[in-house]
């Protein structure tokens, strides 16, 4: 059982990075645009966000659940080290949040939109910036493990964990990523007049997410950060990143011909390979520490905890993906058919 938990770990991990990134992505958008093209934005966002925007972070809540429940030595590590960037994170979505509701719904339109406008814009981009500095703890090796805890400083052990170059490279990497999602998701939902902008913006987010994937690399490689250099020497990971990159080709043809579903595959293909690529190198062995790295397996709940759980997220999941499916269907964000 304990493998259908992980599936859902993973399923759930996959989508928050796809959906709720092509969500912050509108966002961070909408920030480095014009004043006409934000009106364009702006319009798209309430269009294909509107209805589903809250339903995006399901997905982070049950992988929370499940690293709660099932692997809670991981999970005590994590909101341990790392409160303080996924307390930020919290805090990012909630004003996004708010933001969104007030400058869409608000039935009076006056000055107050200007601070709606930029709470949703600032919080989009900074939101998956903490996001990726908590994955960059993660993995850089500078978690104090809490059984050291009493031995280092305030900074040790909560903030240098994460506020460290290679985890804010990470951070602003996957706010290129989500910035690229966005702009592939999106560019199927605007007429002819608008699709150029939004092609224009999936250009030059692919050069900022490939530029900084290398330089991320390039970084932890030279540092010695040991995730990276098992990284790069794995042929499993190199292989995922290639097979990522190739695809960049099929998905330009795909977005100049119109094809927006094949577009919006190509793009989930690529971030399904992308942590493929960040996971395969050392599971179950992927949270770092500064004496080394851990297993996900290590110092498991009972057997009938893992059954529970298992059977728990099948139920559901039989329950709640074909309501989220009909959701996106009815507001027509999922098409089955493309002329």
């Amino acid at each position: 059982m304990i493998y259908v938990v992980l599936a859902f770990l993973a399923i759930s991990l996959l989508l928050y990075v796809l959906l709720a990134g092509a969500d912050f992505g509108a966002g961070i958008i909408e920030l480095f645009s014009s004043k006409e093209n934000q009106a364009i934005n702006k319009k798209t966002v309430y269009q294909v966000m509107g209805p589903v925007w809250e339903a995006n972070h399901i997905w982070i809540i049950i992988l929370i659940v499940i690293l709660w429940i099932a692997f809670p030595h991981y999970y005590n590590i994590l909101v341990l080290a790392l409160h303080i960037p996924l307390t930020l994170v919290l805090l990012g979505i909630t004003l996004r949040g708010v933001a969104f509701v007030f400058r869409y719904y608000d039935a009076y339109k006056d000055s107050s939109q200007i601070l709606y406008d930029w709470m949703f814009k600032t919080s989009s981009l900074v939101t998956p910036i903490f996001l990726g500095l908590t994955m960059g703890g993660v993995v850089s090796g500078d978690i104090i493990n809490p059984s050291q805890m009493e031995n280092h400083s305030f900074l040790e052990v909560y903030v240098h964990s994460w506020f460290n170059v290679f985890s804010i490279l990470t951070g602003f990497f996957y706010a290129a990523l989500c910035a690229f999602l966005a702009s592939v998701f999106l560019i199927g939902e605007v007429d002819d007049t608008s699709k150029s902008m939004y092609m224009r913006k999936a250009s030059i987010a692919t050069i900022v997410v490939v530029s900084l994937g290398f330089i991320t690399l390039a970084y932890g490689y030279l540092s010695g950060i040991a995730f990276v250099v098992d990284f790069i020497g794995n042929i499993w990971s190199i292989s995922a990143i290639i097979v990522s990159g190739i695809l960049l080709f099929p998905l330009w043809k795909s977005i100049k011909s119109g094809r927006r579903i094949i577009s919006r595959a190509l793009a989930g293909i690529q971030i399904f390979f992308i942590l493929f690529a960040a996971t395969i190198t050392h599971f179950p062995n992927i949270l770092f520490t500064t004496t080394g790295s851990i297993s996900i397996y290590e110092q498991p709940v009972p057997d009938s905890v893992m059954n529970v759980l298992g059977i728990s997220l099948l139920v559901g999941g039989v329950l709640i993906i074909p309501g989220l499916f009909h959701l996106l269907k009815s507001f027509k964000l999922i098409k089955l058919l493309e002329r």
